[in-house]
C-alpha cells in the first residue's frame, strides 16, 4: 500500500453478499455466536460495542453530537457481531487458500490509507465513523482488509466482475460450512436465503478491484 491509494475505496458500494450458511439455532447460553466450536460471548460482544461508544463519546464535541452518532449506528451491536463472525470465516477461507498476512502488509495498508485520509488521527476517525471500528482495533481491521485482498488474489477472483465475486463468496461459503456458524437468533440469522449481511458496515466487505488486490499479492 505504498502507492498512496486505498486497497478498498471507502466510497465503494457494499458487495451484495449472500449470507453464508443456515444456522441450526442451537442453544448456547451466554453465546452471541459459535464459530468453529469457539464461542463469541455476549460479554465479548458488548465489550466491543462499548469500545466504539466510548470512542464516539470522546470524539463528540457535545452530548448532542454523541447522540447523533449513536442514532446513526443504531445497528452497531448486530453489525459488530456480523463483523466478528465474518472475520473468522475469512480467516478459515484464507487458510484454505494458503493465504497469510504479515505485519509489513498491515503497515503498508495503514500507510496508504493514512496518506489518503490525511494522517493517522484522520484515518481513525474515518474507520470509527464509517465502520464502527474503535481506534484500538484499527490494525485488526486493516489486517482483515489485507487478508480479503490476498484471498481474492489467490482465488484469481476479479472482484470488479460478477464471476469474481461469486468465486470469492463460494470460498467464504465453504469456510462457513466448515465452521458450522451458529448465530444467536436475538442478533439475526445466518441464512443463504437472506441478504442482511450486505447491510453490515464491515470495511472489507467492499468491491476489491483486481489492481488493488495485486498491490498486496
Amino acid at each position: 500500500m505504498h502507492r498512496r491509494r486505498p486497497a478498498i475505496a471507502l466510497s465503494a458500494a457494499l458487495v451484495a453478499a449472500p449470507l453464508l450458511t443456515a444456522c441450526g439455532g442451537t442453544a448456547h447460553p451466554g453465546a452471541a455466536a459459535v464459530v468453529g466450536g469457539e464461542r463469541i460471548t455476549v460479554a465479548q460482544l458488548e465489550s466491543r460495542v462499548d469500545e466504539v461508544r466510548a470512542a464516539q463519546r470522546a470524539a463528540a464535541t457535545d452530548g448532542a453530537q454523541y447522540q447523533q452518532a449513536v442514532a446513526q449506528t443504531s445497528s452497531l451491536t448486530r453489525d459488530t457481531l456480523h463483523s466478528l463472525v465474518l472475520d473468522r470465516v475469512l480467516d478459515r477461507a484464507a487458510k484454505n487458500a494458503g493465504v497469510s498476512v504479515t505485519a509489513r502488509d498491515v503497515e503498508q495498508m495503514r500507510a496508504g490509507l493514512q496518506a489518503q485520509a490525511g494522517g493517522a488521527k484522520e484515518l481513525q476517525t474515518v474507520w470509527l465513523q464509517q465502520y464502527g471500528v474503535a481506534p484500538q482495533r484499527l490494525d485488526d481491521s486493516l489486517r482483515t482488509e489485507v487478508e480479503a485482498q490476498k484471498l481474492a488474489a489467490a482465488l484469481g477472483a476479479d472482484m470488479s466482475t460478477t464471476e469474481g465475486k461469486a468465486a470469492f463468496w463460494k470460498a467464504m461459503s465453504q469456510a462457513s460450512r466448515e465452521l458450522h456458524v451458529d448465530l444467536n437468533p436475538r442478533y439475526g440469522t445466518w441464512d443463504v436465503q437472506k441478504s442482511s449481511l450486505a447491510d453490515a458496515k464491515t470495511p472489507w466487505v467492499k468491491e476489491v478491484t483486481a489492481a488493488a488486490a495485486q498491490q498486496t499479492a
